[in-house]
């Protein structure tokens, strides 16, 4: 067993400085120290997927980080972990808890994912090493686990067993504040999609209204592709997988870089799909970030199907989840409006767009491989801190 305290701030001394999760009664020490350490920053995510696209996210703003969960929820990572952070190589140093270890009695939930949560991350191809179980080990472990992310770019796994670390009692208690949320529903009365923009229309009025200095991150699909065929520029990234996780990412970016406006352009599909990062940015309210969701109430890239979106109000949502203005529209005068009165104001802020289903034939894909996306976005960021100083 080893004390939180010391294992953290041998990470602190490695540059890790950047922690996200979700719980588990076997890291609870280990967290409880990270909230209460003001030399690091801690996010709590409401799924293990969303964790790691704030951990993303808060990468490419230049962190080395660190996401934390209980294997149960490492099948919560799969996809973000393989579509994501493998193509973009963006590694993080992962954390997972080894609930239902063979012959360690737990709850029958566990069983079959302790048996196999070693062979998980083999087939995962992310390398993996048991956690320190005594002071002396953490250099060797962690020196292994540096080169390892060094040398491929890819993430490292340290599995912990029970009672790792020794107990750590909280004591900061966060106390967020209730927005009172200005909330606008512009919708046309029976909204007719035929008559709404297309999402290339809607793209080419967000670029003509944006100054160029914001981070646009834009959803996996048709979004990205759209957004590359009209310009591809340098402060854009196309989230070409973990479908869902734009705006955990845009939170990490927001959170870590809170002098840089960060817009986020999601789809109606992949916002409902983890829904839940509403509830995180509306609970650590990043002020430079615009969330705008353009909706087509269908899964264009897959051929149609309609989503749940026809019955969701994301405007409605935002504001119940604490955003400070969240405005629905669907006409070009509200669209212009609407971006130009949100980009004004402190945030975090929520923009539903209703468009028109479809794009446009023989529509490409981004040339620009992923790793050199991430390469001069982060160039773009840190261009833009040095700016701002």
């Amino acid at each position: 067993m080893i004390a939180s305290d010391s294992f953290i701030n041998y990470l602190r001394s490695l540059g890790y400085s950047h922690y996200a999760g979700v719980p588990c009664s076997f890291l609870k020490p280990f967290i409880n120290y990270v909230i209460d350490d003001p030399r690091v920053d801690y996010i709590g995510a409401t799924s293990e997927g969303e964790a790691v696209g704030i951990s993303f996210g808060a990468y490419l703003a230049g962190r080395k980080t660190v996401t934390m969960c209980q294997n149960s929820g490492l099948g919560n990572m799969v996809n973000p972990l393989t579509s994501l952070n493998y193509p973009f190589k963006v590694p993080t140093l992962l954390i997972v808890t080894w609930r239902g270890q063979p012959g360690i009695p737990d709850e029958p939930q566990h069983e079959q994912m302790g048996r196999i949560t070693q062979k998980l991350l083999d087939t995962l191809e992310i390398p993996w090493l048991p956690f320190p179980a005594q002071e002396n080990e953490v250099e060797r472990i962690m020196t292994i686990a540096e080169e390892r992310i060094a040398k491929t770019g890819q993430s490292f796994a340290l599995v912990m067993p029970k009672n790792s670390v020794g107990s750590y009692q909280l004591k900061t208690v966060p106390l967020p504040s209730l927005i009172k949320t200005d909330y606008h529903n512009e919708f046309s009365a029976n909204i007719d999609l035929d008559h709404c923009l297309s999402r290339t229309k809607v793209l080419e009025l967000i670029l003509e209204i944006l100054q160029g200095d914001e981070a646009v991150i834009s959803t996996t699909g048709k979004t990205g592709r759209e957004l590359f065929t009209i310009a591809d520029r340098p402060n854009h990234i196309y989230v070409v997988g973990g479908m869902g996780t734009a705006s955990a990412i845009g939170l990490g970016v927001a959170h870590n870089l809170p002098h840089q406006t960060v817009v986020v352009i999601d789809g109606d599909g992949a916002a409902l799909m983890k829904m839940g990062a509403f509830s995180t940015i509306g609970y650590y309210q990043p002020k430079n970030l615009l969330h705008i969701i353009l909706d087509n109430q269908v899964h264009d890239s897959t051929g149609g199907q309609s989503t749940s979106a026809k019955v969701t109000q994301f405007a409605k949502v935002a504001a119940a989840t604490n955003y400070r203005h969240s405005y629905a529209v669907d006409s070009k005068k509200d669209i212009i409006d609407g971006l130009k009165t949100l980009l004004s104001k402190s945030g975090p802020n929520m923009l539903h767009i209703k468009i028109h289903p479809g794009s446009p034939k023989n529509l490409g894909r981004p040339t620009v491989k992923p790793p050199e996306v991430k390469k001069r976005f982060m160039a773009f960021l840190s261009k833009q801190v040095k700016l701002k100083k």
